[in-house]
């Protein structure tokens, strides 16, 4: 059986043997493609979810800020972006005073060619639009606290806004459940000292902050309390489907809208497994999101949760930037066994800037060894990550179905992240 799994830009064949513990290839179930999505986004701003429409809701505004996610996700910006920006500029407020705003949380800014790709030549050309940059304290202002005297500290450029829009689109996050809404100000517009908190050490290892989960979990709880603090005037949302066409369109209250997004996408984003793997083949979702280790991790913990103890995950993932910033080779270079690492961080023996997927990512090899198939990365690297270096996903599958026998149970997700594994009872 042939396969394609989601694999950087163009994607990765494989031939899969046929064996009697083969549990399939397992894929998100797709919601129908919109014909007409760009219609679609238009009558969602005049028709929005729990909101009056937004040339309603910009009417008086002297300026207007329009955050976007950052080059790593999929969102259809230039889908999204001109009718938006035609709303709001028929409310009033001229194309001079619209800011739009890079939510790159503590990610490398996109500039250049990146941002024309982004958002399109005529809206990079004409439009002011700014990078987040979480580092830049005296860009950040204090709206309030999270908890426990943890400051959040907001970007000013969005904070010194009228009026304030998010923008994104909803899929399963590893800690927040879901993306977008509130997401889009924590983590995408905050200081790295607020971040320092969300993506500590206690916040990554509690049970609530998984895939697919809204209820007691402190990381969307936070979110949501930092976007009532900071202030939300209007989202636009979509869902996507695994060929990144959008399948719907959520508009309106920042809270409500989002909610009807996640509830949406849900059933068809989940899957639910009898019994434990031995052993899993899964991507990082292809690209934008798997550009390198840091984000890979996201194709890793999505496959856990079904695999068992001591069970191997291969995954599939491009890497074509390399491990990741340079503080998250700091990071890695730490590491002398995942165990160690793990008790260190817990202990607060350091803070270092992205540890917390380098967290995430142990939390998973110290219970499932991991086969990392890339062409961004050496194989030296990857085995200097305690990651075992895969040339041909096919060879690995064979020398796994050696290892476990051959009616061992397996599987196949190609689309990485994009579902959400569960076991069930």
């Amino acid at each position: 059986m042939k396969v394609r799994l989601s694999y950087g830009l163009q994607g990765l064949e494989i031939d899969l043997p046929e064996t009697p513990g083969f549990q399939g290839v397992l894929r998100p179930r797709e919601a129908p493609a919109l014909e007409d999505p760009a219609a679609a986004v238009a009558g969602a701003l005049q028709n929005p979810i729990a909101a009056a429409p937004l040339k309603d809701t910009a009417a008086s505004r002297q300026n207007a800020c329009i955050v976007i996610s950052d080059i790593t996700r999929p969102v259809p910006n230039q889908l999204i972006l001109p009718p938006l920006i035609r709303e709001i500029e028929a409310s009033g407020i001229p194309s001079e005073a619209i800011t739009i705003l890079i939510a790159t949380g503590i990610h490398r800014p996109n500039q250049g060619d990146e941002l024309v790709q982004l958002v399109g030549r005529e809206i990079a050309e004409k439009y002011r639009i700014i990078n987040h940059f979480s580092k830049r304290r005296e860009e950040m202002a204090t709206v309030g606290e999270i908890e426990d005297g943890v400051p959040a500290l907001i970007n000013k450029h969005y904070l010194n806004a009228e009026l304030k829009i998010l923008t994104g689109f909803i899929e399963p996050h590893m800690w927040a459940g879901f993306s977008g809404g509130r997401k889009s100000i924590l983590p995408g517009i905050s200081a790295l000292e607020t971040l320092e908190y969300m993506h500590g050490p206690e916040m990554i290892a509690d049970p609530g902050t998984v895939y697919g989960n809204l209820v007691d979990n402190p990381f969307h709880d936070a979110g949501l309390k930092v976007m009532q603090q900071a202030g939300a005037d209007f989202i636009v949302n979509v869902t996507l489907d695994t060929a990144k066409r959008v399948t719907r369109v959520f508009a309106g209250d920042p809270v409500q809208a989002h909610l009807e997004g996640c509830r949406f996408l849900a059933p068809y984003c989940s899957l639910t497994l009898d019994q434990p793997l031995d052993f899993i083949v899964t991507t990082n979702s292809g690209a934008p999101l798997d550009c390198n280790l840091y984000q890979t991790v996201k194709g890793i913990t999505g496959a856990a949760p079904v695999v068992k103890k001591g069970g191997e995950i291969v995954i599939a993932s491009a890497c074509s930037e390399g491990a990741g910033s340079p503080e998250y080779r700091e990071i890695l270079a730490l590491i002398d066994t995942p165990e160690n690492f793990l008790r260190r961080l817990m202990a607060r023996e350091f803070f270092i800037a992205d540890q917390w997927c380098a967290q995430e990512t142990y939390q998973v090899v110290v219970n499932h060894p991991v086969w990392l198939y890339s062409d961004g990365l050496s194989p030296e690297e990857i085995s200097g990550y305690h990651l075992t270096p895969v040339d041909e996903i096919e060879k690995a599958i064979a020398r796994l179905l050696e290892r476990h026998g051959p009616k061992a149970r397996w599987a196949v997700v190609p689309d990485g992240p994009l579902l959400i594994l569960t076991l069930g009872n």
